[in-house]
């Protein structure tokens, strides 16, 4: 059942040890020693799917379906609300089985955050144009996520094995809902191949997911006792190199940076490097899962505190001059932009 096996991720996710490189930290951001700032000035606030947001986060896609998902997603509900900023909901596949209590688990997000914030729907790259509606439905979403998962049903013993047709059924989302359409990795990375790929099919938000955060290898692996895929827990495009790739396409195609963002700098860097909005997952389900509701408003508490220290640092009062700073490459990056 799907509802265990989302269970299984969760638990797996924890037990998890192998930790990508990012990347991020190969991107250099001068200090400025005279900001001329006053720290109450700085206004970290911008715009996202029409909607103003008090954050340049997005609580990404992690769960659904279950009672025990149902109380991770109030607790994120709560969160995205308390901050003002966007929340993605799991996979929805689960609800196309017309399980009322997974239904449950998705339409408390919207319950909670009101119809004055963001949710974002999700289903996978295989979706038709009707469940993408249903899903939409459920949540009364703003968007949905269309993600990509090939690496991790690979991995999966009862995963998928065919991914034929996945570009012609985006397009088909995309020609077919008046919401606008994400495409999302789920930690392996978007290249700019790919993008320029969905970009011509009319996406214009992608989340690239990169490389360095949540791996589904060795989550699955956890899970698949068939075989060892130890060796490919490096696989992917870290998140710093799918990021600057991308951002090369036209400025119209709004990124995602997501992919083992964990803290203030990582969001910042992000920003830098062309991000509309930065994804938090992994990060912020270990503090709630390991600490409840109050560890994980004190992570993100002291997260958004940060980004305006940062952002006085650079001396950028807002995110359209974050957005403009310059930054250097060094290391490993340089070799993959």
């Amino acid at each position: 059942m799907r509802s265990i096996r989302k269970k299984e991720h969760i638990e797996n996710y924890l037990k998890t040890t192998f930790q990508g490189d990012t990347l991020l930290g190969d991107v250099f951001l001068e200090h400025n020693a005279l900001p001329n700032l006053n720290l109450d000035e700085i206004d970290a606030s911008s715009e996202f799917l029409g909607k103003k947001i008090n954050y340049p986060i997005l609580i990404n896609a992690m769960t659904g379906g279950s009672s025990l998902t149902k109380e991770i997603n109030r607790d994120l509900s709560i969160l995205a609300k308390e901050f003002n900023v966007p929340m993605a909901v799991g996979s929805q596949t689960i609800v196309l089985e017309d399980e009322e209590e997974a239904k449950d688990s998705f339409r408390i997000v919207r319950d909670i955050i009101g119809q004055d914030g963001i949710v974002i729907s999700n289903l996978s790259g295989q979706a038709t144009v009707d469940q993408a509606k249903l899903a939409i439905d459920i949540v009364d979403a703003d968007a949905i996520q269309i993600h990509l998962n090939t690496a991790q049903e690979l991995v999966m013993e009862e995963g998928d094995r065919n991914f034929k047709g996945v570009i012609d059924n985006i397009e088909a989302i995309v020609n077919n809902i008046d919401k606008p359409v994400i495409v999302k990795e789920v930690g392996f990375g978007i290249s700019k191949e790919v993008a320029e790929r969905l970009y011509n099919i009319g996406v214009r938000y992608i989340d690239i997911s990169g490389y360095g955060g949540t791996n589904f290898i060795e989550i699955e692996n956890l899970r698949n006792h068939a075989f060892d895929y130890t060796e490919l827990y490096s696989w992917g495009i870290p998140t710093a190199a799918a990021l600057i790739n991308c951002r090369k396409l036209p400025m119209d195609l709004k990124l995602i940076s997501s992919g083992g963002i964990r803290n203030s700098l990582d969001v910042v860097k992000s920003i830098v490097l062309g991000a509309e909005v930065v994804g938090i997952s992994g990060e912020l389900l270990a503090y709630l899962v390991h600490g409840g509701y109050g560890n994980a408003m004190e992570y993100l508490s002291g997260l958004t505190h940060k980004i305006k220290i940062l952002m006085l640092l650079m001396g950028k009062k807002n995110i359209e001059e974050l957005r403009n700073s310059e930054y250097k490459i060094t290391g490993r990056l340089k070799d993959l932009v």
